[in-house]
């Protein structure tokens, strides 16, 4: 057994895929339209036939409350992990992403956390040599 989708809400499928494709670098894996949404994931260049992130509506009424539950503990929706967390820290800034948590050692991995403007946290991971990863 693997994982195939996994999904993140996001406020607006627009906003969204251009935020994970133009800046966090994902490519468009599934474009299908369904009603006033769409079944849009995306997966990272780097594993196109990996794991897929549906870019999922907000439309639930239970999604508002958690996902500002999150925000607000601070608590990130998803981690992504990158080789080099100052490199691509330093990208995403200079592409104006706001981080809530700069790199920082966290035990076994480095973490930094920015927010994907559409209504959540999410987390980067490097891992440290110690860690095995």
């Amino acid at each position: 057994m693997k994982i195939y989708v996994t999904s993140v809400f996001v406020d607006d499928q627009d906003k969204a895929e251009k935020f994970y494709t133009d800046i966090l670098g994902f490519q468009v894996k599934h474009n299908i339209p369904m009603g006033d949404d769409r079944w849009l994931t995306v997966v990272s260049n780097e594993a196109p036939e990996g794991t897929e992130l549906l870019l999922e509506p907000s439309t639930h009424r239970a999604v508002k409350p958690y996902k500002d539950a999150l925000v607000s503990d601070g608590i990130p929706a998803h981690s992504f992990q990158v080789e080099n967390l100052d490199q691509e820290h330093k990208r995403l800034v200079d592409l104006g992403v706001e981080f809530v948590t700069a790199p920082t050692d966290a035990g076994p991995v480095r973490m930094a956390v920015f927010d994907d403007t559409c209504g959540n946290l999410i987390q980067l991971i490097e891992m440290s040599a110690a860690s095995g990863g």
